[in-house]
């Protein structure tokens, strides 16, 4: 099999912002892009994948894995009523100062941005209203004067879209502010952008990660090893090298990581670049997601698959996230 190239060869060479700016918006432009047919339908939550990942696409493999991740589908107008528009009723988290939201005892949770780098169609937060939950300047400070009177909170995570879209200039000024509050000991950064645009781990991102005194952690997200080239490889190890401890969750989907094969590979793939599995998560049931779910029963029979070719370390443990409940439902591995 081969696999899809750029029609500029350099691009690999380009800046992270360059592959925000060319990334690919419509299904017409994906089709020309890979060279092949796809269906045009409409679509209330829009395509959007950059040129680095869609290079990992098998040419003409209408189900490779990584193209169904990012692709519009019919069946995404056919999801029954249990499928919600909030499926983790995060609406009932926020708190009064706009983009903070508190799940879970001592951490708190900050929508940072809307924005991702790549839309991935089973996203439990397709349907989220960020126009009301982007912080601005002001939000900020509030969110900075929230977390510094808190004692209770030790860990902040940075979520999204993802923190990483975020320009170099204001990333490094948020975390030099949740640096100086004393009572926050770990931040923690959910993430995609090192797996869809490995460019975005630039020496300036790097400074940052190196000279913080708070423990630094990046949980990846990534689903398949095939999402995993060299340059990804090249990115994480730089993260790793700086300084940050790296965990990896997944989503398990239908069609895309559903077999032992494929998740004893990513688990060994992500190893290799020194990333450790942590979640397998069940799929939130979000509205236009339906396809991609997978039963309970399948998800506890791969982790006892799983468990007998890895080691313990190696297992992600498989997960679900339950509206109102005081930390995530382990319904196997370690």
């Amino acid at each position: 099999m081969t696999m899809i190239t750029l029609s500029d060869a350099g691009s690999h060479d380009q800046s992270w912002q360059w592959h925000l700016q060319h990334a690919i918006r419509s299904i017409p432009a994906l089709a020309s892009h890979l060279g092949t047919r796809l269906d045009n339908i409409d679509q209330d939550f829009p395509l959007l994948a950059p040129r680095p990942y869609l290079d990992r696409v098998v040419s003409g493999d209408a189900f490779d894995p990584l193209l169904l991740q990012i692709l519009p589908r019919s069946q995404e107008n056919e999801s029954g009523p249990q499928y919600l528009r909030d499926p983790l009723q995060e609406g009932y988290l926020i708190t009064p100062t706009r983009g903070l939201i508190q799940k879970y005892n001592g951490r708190a949770l900050v929508i940072t941005t809307g924005a991702c780098a790549i839309n991935c169609r089973y996203c439990f937060r397709r349907h989220f209203p960020y126009g009301d939950n982007n912080p601005s300047s002001s939000d900020w400070a509030g969110i900075y004067q929230r977390l510094a009177s808190d004692a209770s909170i030790s860990e902040v995570i940075l979520s999204g879209g993802d923190p990483l879209i975020l320009g170099d200039r204001q990333l490094s000024d948020i975390i030099a502010k949740l640096d100086s509050i004393e009572t926050v000991n770990t931040i923690r950064l959910h993430t995609r952008l090192p797996i869809a645009i490995p460019q975005r781990i630039c020496p300036r991102l790097l400074d940052w990660v190196n000279q913080c005194r708070k423990k630094v952690v990046f949980v990846l997200h990534t689903n398949h090893p095939s999402e995993i080239d060299d340059h990804v490889v090249d990115a994480v190890r730089a993260l790793r090298d700086a300084g940050a401890t790296l965990l990896n969750q997944s989503v398990l989907l239908r069609d895309v990581n559903d077999s032992p094969e494929v998740l004893v590979m990513l688990s060994r793939r992500l190893f290799d670049a020194g990333v450790l599995p942590y979640y397998l998560h069940l799929l939130d049931p979000v509205a236009g997601a339906q396809h991609f779910d997978v039963p309970e029963l399948d998800g506890v029979n791969l982790i006892r698959q799983i468990s007998g070719q890895l080691p313990g370390y190696l297992v992600p443990r498989l997960a679900r996230e339950i509206p109102g409940a005081d930390a995530k439902q382990v319904i196997a591995g370690q």
